[in-house]
């Protein structure tokens, strides 16, 4: 069996935080820590580690909760799920700018709390998955050296000029612009010339 999601909450009033870690805790999840100013989500949550924050917009302290999840989110990309009965636009506008998991107006009910934490849930381990895929397709790239162009050659030596305007063996130039590996070998026209150039020597 998975272990419970862990939720850290950040809720001013303090009934309220109490009320929200029992349904929380009915639920299924685990409540892991909670606080009432931003200041000290911020520390807490970067020293717990938590999958989601449930974040009250207006806190005590000198910092609110949108400034608070946006410190989090520079620090560590967890979800955040806005607590709020401050719905006006202004806020919202801010509020999104922080790139939120999901809102939750006040008062609470308990079926919208459950779908906002599980959607913000999956898309925030949809976005990880997304991420790590890129990094890795970021890795691949790097590793992928692919001739294109015009490559000026010498016609009489077959040496190829690079980009430094050097001119270097052909061979030497694949290993360093591609990922081939060069095997020396003679082709048919050339071994006839060989045999020919050797009959001819008295």
């Amino acid at each position: 069996m998975p272990a419970p999601k862990r939720l850290f909450i950040v809720e001013d009033e303090g009934i309220v935080a109490a009320d929200l870690q029992d349904r929380l805790t009915a639920m299924g999840y685990a409540v892991v820590g909670k606080t009432a100013t931003g200041e000290e989500a911020i520390q807490q949550v970067s020293a717990i580690n938590p999958d989601l924050v449930l974040m009250d917009i207006i806190l005590q302290g000198t910092m609110d909760g949108i400034q608070a999840a946006q410190v989090i989110q520079e620090q560590n990309p967890i979800p955040v799920i806005y607590l709020t009965a401050h719905a006006d636009d202004a806020t919202m506008r801010r509020a999104e700018l922080t790139g939120p998991f999901g809102y939750v107006l006040k008062p609470f009910d308990e079926r919208e709390i459950h779908v906002a934490i599980e959607i913000g849930l999956y898309r925030h381990e949809v976005e990880h998955k997304l991420r790590q895929l890129n990094r890795e397709l970021q890795v691949a790239l790097n590793q992928v050296k692919t001739l294109r162009g015009l490559l000026p050659i010498c016609a009489w030596c077959k040496k190829i000029r690079d980009d430094d305007g050097y001119w270097k063996q052909i061979e030497n130039f694949l290993k360093t612009n591609s990922e081939v590996e060069i095997t020396h070998g003679i082709c048919p026209d050339c071994q006839q010339k060989l045999k020919a150039e050797n009959l001819g020597r008295p």
